[in-house]
């Protein structure tokens, strides 16, 4: 009796069997793999349909075209002029797409404790909100929510990673063309 076999099984016979779903399997992992990267776009179908374009009022649009974030320094929420300058071409981009309401998020680097960097994501978060607010978007269309430190964008305990995860980022809730 071969080894691993079952009595009056043909050793063959499985590993010919064996060698059938092997290649099975790998044919439609193939045509799975086909069928992902044939998509133009991303997983919203942001892009222009057979131009390679971002759509004009999509989310995609927004991150690309206007800007969807803006930094702060250490330990502070006022806005630079820097920041500035990419929330008023987010405020022209919500005039433009009246329909778009979003969700402002306040995010901190990994120092302080989690409730000191939930509260100053709160009042980043607000920071943004405010502002976009003074330059003529309705109140309505915009929520907050800070994250603190629970979800940063570079990890490493370094300036410059520090520096990305001190933010605020707009992001589309609703009302985006796709």
């Amino acid at each position: 009796m071969v080894l691993g076999t079952v009595r009056g099984e043909n050793p063959v016979m499985n590993h010919s069997t064996l060698l059938v779903k092997f290649a099975g399997l790998g044919v439609a992992l193939l045509l799975l793999a086909a069928c992902a990267s044939s998509r133009n776009g991303n997983a919203e179908g942001e892009m222009a349909p057979g131009t390679g374009e971002v759509l004009p009022g999509s989310v995609q649009d927004l991150v690309v075209n206007v800007g969807d974030r803006v930094y702060f320094d250490l330990d502070r929420y006022n806005l630079k002029p820097s920041a500035q300058a990419t929330l008023e071409r987010q405020a022209a981009w919500l005039k433009t797409y009246s329909n778009v309401t979003i969700t402002v998020e306040g995010h901190c680097d990994e120092r302080g404790t989690r409730e000191y960097n939930l509260a100053l994501g709160s009042r980043r978060a607000n920071a943004v909100k405010d502002y976009l607010v003074s330059l003529g978007i309705a109140p309505n269309r915009i929520t907050t929510i800070s994250y603190g430190k629970e979800r940063p964008a570079v990890l490493g305990s370094t300036e410059d990673a520090w520096a990305q995860n001190r933010r605020g980022v707009t992001v589309v809730t609703g009302g985006a063309a796709s």
